[in-house]
């Protein structure tokens, strides 16, 4: 699968939990859907986590000008 960006990634997987929600889709078609998503769900949540991580260092950064 094709590395997405933040957004394309939080899109795609709105898409599948609208698909799953619906029953759009098949059980085989069903499984391969929320293995996808939970393969989003980690990917986004690890790069949330170094984005919190990189304002948190921009903030401490900022006020150690400050002092």
């Amino acid at each position: 699968m094709t590395k997405l960006n933040f957004e394309a990634s939080m899109n795609r997987l709105e898409e599948i939990v609208s698909l799953l929600q619906n029953n759009e889709v098949g059980l085989e078609n069903s499984l391969k859907l929320f293995e996808e998503g939970l393969s989003l769900i980690k990917t986004l949540d690890r790069d949330l986590k170094k984005y919190e991580d990189k304002v948190s260092k921009l903030i401490n950064d900022k006020e150690l000008e400050h002092e």
